[in-house]
């Protein structure tokens, strides 16, 4: 590529605000890979937490309104990515989220470039119209699935073929989640944060606290354990407007196990977090479209548990690099953490080294990236 700083080509990567999660991390991932293969990283968004991590992989972030759902901000949108594509020598548009889609995708047919959109997840379609506004994100010239169960989804309900349908897993950095990289003090902080004593072992469930990610189940479950010293840590907020936290609060009074469950909120250091816990819970009730929290814990040698649904099923080999419960069932939970807290410890370190190595094989990051730049050559 060109050495003129203003003629080397640009790819645009499009998401609603850069504030923390899986689609947040995948655009900061990718922005590290198109700089890595010579490229420039241009991601807008409107903004957030993570912004500096795009300017730290060499990435440059752009301010733009696309958290905004208000269909004049959209179409407004489009005219300024279309400035935006013409002057920064934009070569390819990749849309993460639908908001920022719809305006990507009418200023990328404007100015004449490739459209590539991610599926990060699946869209719910329970009012007139969502299936159109969903729809766009199956418009790109290359479609790009985090999963299996993702692919077939999008494959059966948007129609979108073979052709330009690309299954990529999301991946972690085995080299970050790594225990032993892990140093002493970063345990200690946290369990003395999290308020753990010494011996209990550590049930961690990490995602937003919402219905759908079932931390009600690992409660129920919890108050179903044999093993009365197991302490669950939820990390993670809740939608300011969402009463879930307060209800999860009271679930845990009414089942007489307040004092074994911690509300950690957001946590900065998850492999940490990961290396505190005996065993990682992923107790969904809805299929996860992936589930990287799955991948991360492996990577630390954990023993996960998962709902039985989703992506889940093909990062998890039931037994092998982590097991699986019926979704929604506590019952059949709290049996599985029990027989995992009970295992010797030669066992234990097995199945660890066992999720890990699958890691190794099939999610990392750089897999991804590669991937993803391999979706971008097809177009360029």
């Amino acid at each position: 590529m060109p050495n003129d700083q203003e003629q080397c080509p640009a790819i645009l990567q499009l998401l609603p605000a850069l504030e923390g999660g899986g689609v947040e991390r995948s655009a900061v991932e990718m922005a590290q890979a198109i700089v890595r293969a010579g490229g420039r990283a241009l991601v807008a968004s409107a903004g957030g937490r993570m912004v500096a991590q795009v300017e730290r992989v060499g990435g440059v972030h752009l301010r733009l309104d696309l958290d905004s759902k208000n269909p004049l901000r959209i179409w407004r949108n489009a005219a300024a990515i279309t400035q935006l594509i013409r002057a920064e020598n934009v070569r390819l548009v990749h849309a993460r989220s639908r908001a920022p889609a719809w305006s990507g995708h009418w200023a990328a047919r404007r100015a004449g470039v490739p459209f590539v959109t991610t599926f990060h997840g699946l869209y719910r379609e329970d009012v007139p119209g969502k299936h159109w506004y969903n729809s766009v994100m199956a418009r790109g010239a290359r479609v790009i699935a985090n999963s299996r169960f993702t692919g077939d989804h999008v494959a059966m309900r948007y129609g979108v073929g073979p052709d330009r349908l690309r299954i990529i897993p999301r991946g972690v950095d085995p080299d970050i989640f790594d225990p032993d990289v892990i140093v002493p003090d970063r345990i200690l902080k946290l369990a003395a944060q999290w308020r753990v004593p010494d011996g209990a072992p550590v049930l961690l469930l990490a995602g937003r606290l919402s219905a759908r990610k079932g931390q009600d189940v690992l409660l129920r479950a919890l108050a179903r354990m044999r093993n009365t010293d197991a302490l669950a840590v939820l990390v993670g907020d809740a939608k300011p407007t969402d009463r879930f936290g307060p209800r999860l609060e009271a679930l845990a009074r009414d089942l007489g196990i307040a004092h074994r469950v911690r509300f950690a909120g957001h946590c900065a250091d998850m492999q940490a977090a990961m290396h505190i816990a005996d065993v990682v819970v992923s107790a969904s009730i809805e299929p996860e479209a992936f589930g990287r929290t799955v991948i991360e814990a492996q990577s630390m040698r954990c023993l996960v548990v998962a709902s039985d649904h989703g992506g889940a099923v093909e990062t998890i080999a039931h037994g092998d690099t982590g097991w699986r419960v019926k979704p929604g069932d506590d019952a059949a939970l709290a049996e599985v953490l029990d027989a995992l807290l009970e295992m010797p410890p030669d066992a234990r370190l097995a199945a660890g080294e066992r999720a890990r190595a699958s890691v190794i094989a099939h999610y990392t990051v750089r897999a991804m990236q590669d991937a993803t730049i391999g979706v971008y050559a097809e177009l360029l």
